[in-house]
């Protein structure tokens, strides 16, 4: 008899173990749920939101269409692209359109969400796979080009009407690319090599003066965002986690994730401090709250709602 309950007292106290750890590991994630798991595809990618406050996310439900998500786990196909076309990185202009990086024709689109209008906005043969964009204030598009398979990637820097100009050839797996609340600089980070890098922006928006900010000792990078204090919001592909990385390189904060693979982040909500993050392994959109403002809504290119 002594036996039997010293056995169960000892599977309670497991039981007890585990629940507390569970409870702790719950406690320190800083994000929850926004869109559950699966409604996306593990090709998640490009969260942007519009004017509104609608958040724009691409492959829901399949590859090649992009899904408008209007509130907790309301979502809906907004855009199908034509062909085999499957999209990356999304951003919105200053007149409302919707820039879309296809990887697999070497395009970007642009959408009219007022019309529906979807039309080839630029294209060029020697990309490898328009990956992410940014854009500046004054109109000028610069996206990342990354060649996986070879482990290394380009630069480019696109006028306000599309022509296209190779910034730089030989990098690492460029992917994370955004521009500094102040406009002057650019940042873009390589994937593989961990490696985060500025540049000065001149007169006319050409990126110069390259300047190695930051090297991180483990996981991968992904895409990231600036708030209008300057710092940037990178997706640390399988840490699990968001770190907040200031203009001069120095890591601020991290924010726990319950996903370990963050493709990308995207400011939203009433006041541009909700912080939205693409999952692939999930297939699904966190969310958390962040101090700062984006600097998306310093330019004026999203809106928010109060999330209900």
């Amino acid at each position: 008899m002594h036996i039997l309950q010293t056995s169960r007292r000892g599977r309670w106290l497991a039981i007890a173990w585990i629940l507390a750890l569970a409870s702790l590991q719950s406690q320190a994630r800083d994000s929850t749920d926004w869109v559950s798991d699966g409604q996306f595809t593990q090709g998640i990618e490009g969260p942007v939101v519009d004017r509104q406050g609608n958040l724009y996310a691409v492959n829901y439900r399949h590859q090649g269409t992009i899904g408008m998500v209007t509130g907790k786990d309301k979502g809906r196909v907004a855009i199908t692209l034509p062909d085999d076309s499957v999209a990356n990185g999304l951003r919105f202009t200053a007149d409302h359109g919707l820039l879309i990086a296809d990887y697999v024709n070497h395009n970007i689109w642009r959408f009219e969400p007022d019309s529906g209008e979807l039309s080839l906005w630029a294209h060029h043969d020697d990309m490898h796979q328009p990956n992410d964009i940014a854009i500046s204030a004054s109109g000028r598009v610069y996206a990342s080009d990354p060649d996986w398979r070879n482990s290394r990637g380009q630069l480019w820097m696109f006028s306000a009407d599309g022509r296209p100009h190779l910034v730089e050839r030989e990098m690492g797996t460029t992917n994370g690319i955004e521009i500094s609340a102040d406009e002057r600089y650019l940042y873009v980070n390589e994937s593989i090599q961990r490696r985060v890098w500025r540049y000065t922006l001149d007169v006319n928006g050409l990126p110069t003066n390259k300047q190695l900010v930051h090297t991180f000792a483990d996981h991968g990078l992904d895409g990231m965002r600036s708030d209008v204090l300057g710092n940037l919001y990178i997706a640390r592909y399988g840490a699990g986690q968001i770190v907040v990385m200031s203009p001069q390189g120095d890591i601020l904060r991290s924010y726990a994730l319950k996903g370990a693979f963050p493709t990308n982040v995207a400011f939203g909500g009433c006041d541009g401090k909700t912080l939205y993050v693409t999952l692939q392994k999930r297939g699904a959109i966190e969310k958390l709250q962040v101090e700062t403002a984006g600097r998306a809504f310093k330019l004026g290119t999203a809106g928010g709602h109060c999330e209900k």
